[in-house]
């Protein structure tokens, strides 16, 4: 069996509306995926995916040549052919073996493996929407972004009103409380929630005695991203729960397996729409310690570009036993096929504004005068009750020209200042 032909589609998949409003800010990027179809000399097609505006890895020209004439199972696992490549040569690979990709994996633990509902930092009230979608949808976990532009203690309280009193809340800081003095008051504060279940990257990664404190202080479960920080030094010091593991299929096995040998749980983090969710269904079916809820943002796509149903019981998904991947691609889903991965983001100046009617203005969200660098650099207060992000689109008028020319030079403060 060889490879015959390999074809790239992009599409521009589009996102449900509260996700749209709030990724359109600094991720708008994210609506493009990338399919990729392996067909080989035998009649075989493969289907794989990669957000190419995310990706651990793309799937490049050079890629697609080097396999084109191969046999898929000499390069399945060869993580540097890139996400969608990969994933279709396992699904290749499965079905003409007549056996699911699972069964290429690994032994299997378990059949119906947990997922969770996952969302861009949001308002408050937002997130209560969604958590509402979440539980009305049968999921039971919910990632979210914890961030010192938002009110995170009225995002906790409003999103566990929303819920059932099984679903559980995880908030990823992506180190914005810096460090353990600042974060140990913030955590305490969460834990009294009963739905908080996980911190993630609460403090920069390399504070190893940060982690110490934090774990020794806080009731739930600190996870950082599998070998950020150095996993040896991370596992001797035992500044964690457990991991965030992603990447190749090579990549989280070998992750995978440490993590068994050290006792640590993790959740997979592959992003994608049912394509990618499928593959992550695989692999945590196999992996003993992938416990907790994956992250795959599927629930942010109006479709999932898959034919088969995906239906979730008490927040899990069945890893499909049927050859391959187990699913097909929806021939439909072509119609949102565009020329290029390339996808702006709304054109807009933000502010911060404290509940004391102070706010500061910021070009973006990225960038060194952007509001996430702000904040990091201890600019804004990172634990603060009342606090909301407002957005100011391009309008048209003098005064947002005004503002765009200034908040390019500096961040523009406004109202009383104490």
């Amino acid at each position: 069996m060889k490879i015959k032909h390999i074809e790239r589609i992009l599409l521009d998949v589009p996102f449900h509306k509260v996700p749209q409003r709030n990724m359109e800010r600094s991720i708008n990027g994210w609506h493009i995926c990338e399919i990729c179809r392996v067909e080989t000399d035998n009649g075989i097609t493969g289907i794989g995916e990669t957000l190419p505006n995310y990706t651990w890895a793309r799937v490049t020209d050079a890629a697609v040549e080097r396999a084109t004439g191969a046999n898929p199972f000499e390069l399945m696992w060869d993580d540097s052919l890139g996400a969608g490549l990969q994933m279709a040569l396992f699904d290749v690979a499965g079905q003409a073996a007549g056996v699911p990709v699972h069964h290429l994996l690994g032994m299997q633990v378990r059949q119906w493996c947990p997922i969770s509902w996952w969302g861009i930092d949001m308002s408050p009230q937002d997130y209560a929407a969604e958590a509402r979608d979440a539980a009305a949808q049968g999921y039971r976990s919910f990632k979210q972004k914890a961030r010192p532009w938002w009110d995170v203690y009225e995002q906790v309280r409003l999103t566990g009103e929303a819920v059932p009193s099984d679903f559980k809340l995880d908030f990823d800081f992506n180190e914005m409380l810096v460090t353990a003095a600042t974060a140990i008051p913030v955590l305490q504060r969460l834990d009294t929630n009963p739905h908080m279940a996980i911190y993630e990257s609460p403090i920069l990664h390399q504070d190893y005695e940060g982690y110490k404190r934090l774990r020794a202080a806080t009731r739930c479960g600190v996870a950082v991203h599998f070998n950020e920080p150095e996993i040896n030094a991370s596992q001797r010091d035992e500044i964690c729960d457990g991991y965030v593991v992603g990447g190749g299929v090579s990549n989280i096995l070998r992750a995978a397996g440490m993590a068994e040998h050290s006792h640590k749980l993790f959740w997979l983090q592959m992003v994608g729409t049912g394509i990618t969710t499928t593959m992550a269904l695989h692999l945590g079916s196999v992996c003993r310690q992938a416990q907790w809820p994956a992250v795959t943002c599927m629930n942010i796509y109006t479709d999932p570009l898959v034919n088969e149903a995906m239906p979730l019981v008490n927040g899990t998904l069945k890893a499909p036993d049927r050859p391959g991947l187990g699913v097909t691609f929806n021939e439909a889903a072509l119609k949102w096929r565009v020329e290029t991965h390339e996808k702006p983001n709304v054109e807009a100046v933000y502010a911060i504004v404290r509940e004391n009617g102070t706010r500061t203005w910021y070009e973006g969200e990225y960038g060194p005068k952007g509001f996430w660098e702000a904040c990091r650099a201890g600019n804004e207060a990172l634990d603060e009750g009342g606090v909301a992000l407002q957005r100011w689109d391009r309008d048209g008028s003098s005064g947002w020209e005004d503002m765009a020319h200034r908040v390019a030079i500096a961040p523009v403060r406004e109202g009383k200042m104490v």
